[in-house]
C-alpha cells in the first residue's frame, strides 16, 4: 500500500539531529511502498534545504547528494495536485483552519483512501478528525 509523504517526515531524513524511530520506520516503509507526494512537495523540500543553508546546517555543496538521495527514493509526484487545490483543498484549510499547502497533502491522502506520514501536530489531528489514517 503506498501512502502520503510530507515534507516535515522527509526532512528527518535529511538531517540526522531530527531522526527518530517512527522517522526511520516510514523511510524503511519506501523499500516495499511508494510513497506519494503533491506537486507542491518538490518546492517545500528546496525551501528547507534553502532555509536551512541559510543558518548553517547545511552547504551549497551538499544539495547534489540530498537531492540524488531523494531522487532515488519511489516517490510518485501526483497530477491532480492544481486541480484539486481549488476544488477540495482550498476548503479542506477553511474548514479545517490549517493551510492550503498541509490541505493538499490532507486532500491526496483522502481522495486516495492511504495513510499521511506528517510530523506536523495540526495536520495529524486534522487528518483524524475526518477519518484519515496517520502514521
Amino acid at each position: 500500500m503506498s501512502f502520503v509523504l510530507d515534507c516535515s517526515m522527509t526532512m528527518t531524513w535529511i538531517f540526522a539531529d531530527e531522526v527518530t524511530p517512527q522517522t526511520q520506520l516510514i523511510q524503511e516503509r519506501l523499500l516495499d511502498q511508494d510513497a506519494i507526494v503533491p506537486s507542491l512537495w518538490s518546492i517545500e523540500v528546496a525551501n528547507v534545504v534553502l532555509v536551512a543553508t541559510r543558518r548553517k546546517r547545511i552547504k551549497v555543496s551538499e544539495w547534489p547528494e540530498i537531492f540524488n538521495g531523494l531522487n532515488e527514493l519511489p516517490i510518485i509526484q501526483d497530477d491532480q495536485t492544481f486541480e484539486q487545490a481549488t476544488k477540495k483543498s482550498l476548503h479542506l484549510a477553511n474548514q479545517h483552519s490549517i493551510s492550503v499547502y498541509d490541505a493538499t497533502y490532507l486532500e491526496l491522502a483522502q481522495r486516495l483512501q492511504i495513510p499521511l506520514a506528517t510530523l506536523d501536530k495540526k495536520l495529524k489531528s486534522t487528518a483524524k478528525s475526518i477519518g484519515v489514517k496517520v502514521f
